[in-house]
């Protein structure tokens, strides 16, 4: 895990035990530093995984892409955003990003078989309308991007969230009841952490945890 760029993301590296082949999620910012961990681990990356399209998880997204030669898989309805990233930065002062097509387009159901992984695609919507979380069940693990962190969630205010949290909610619901409590999140921002510390101790999912039996 890098955490990278001014705002902070959390950008993934990660591999099977002693594998060839690794994957990267989202690759936000700093692109000399996530391609130096791929040389020093010495391996080939086999896919870029984007959980979302925000800036801050896309901003290296296109020069660690030509580096690697790696395909991009990109939630469908928000591809359109890294195709013309620079139109999509809210506030001054960021960027200039580099455009770049996604390879293969996400919805939310498929099933991923890379670098000697398979990865359940999730549709966690609510803060952003194509929001996706990559869950490895062998690993009991989840790439949950900006819907859940440790003792807190995603922004619902930004453009595409929905304002009501409604969405994220229902998403991170959706999170806790078909993973085990054990599953080990690793978020978008912040420390990592577990679905069930999180059903536990985070002051916005108390209602979630009122449903519990």
């Amino acid at each position: 895990m890098f955490t990278v760029g001014p705002v902070a993301e959390n950008t993934y590296v990660f591999r099977a035990d002693e594998g060839d082949a690794a994957l990267i999620v989202d690759p936000g910012d700093e692109a000399e530093r996530i391609l130096g961990a791929v040389e020093e681990l010495g391996v080939k990356v086999e896919g870029i995984l984007l959980t979302h399209t925000h800036f801050d998880h896309v901003g290296a997204l296109a020069p660690v892409a030509k580096a690697t030669g790696a395909p991009v898989w990109c939630p469908e309805i928000e591809a359109e955003v890294i195709a013309d990233i620079n139109s999509y930065v809210p506030w001054p002062g960021f960027g200039p990003f580099e455009d770049y097509e996604a390879d293969h387009l996400l919805n939310g159901g498929e099933r991923l078989e890379l670098a000697g992984f398979e990865i359940d695609v999730i549709h966690t919507p609510g803060h952003s309308p194509g929001h996706v979380t990559f869950s490895i069940p062998a690993e009991a693990a989840v790439f949950s991007g900006d819907v859940l962190f440790q003792g807190s969630i995603g922004r619902v205010d930004l453009p595409g969230g929905d304002p009501t949290g409604r969405t994220l909610m229902e998403s991170i619901g959706k999170l806790i009841d078909t993973h085990p409590a054990e599953t080990r999140v690793y978020p978008g921002h912040m420390g990592q952490t577990t679905l069930g510390a999180e059903l536990e101790t985070n002051p916005f999912l108390r209602a979630l945890a009122g449903n519990k039996p």
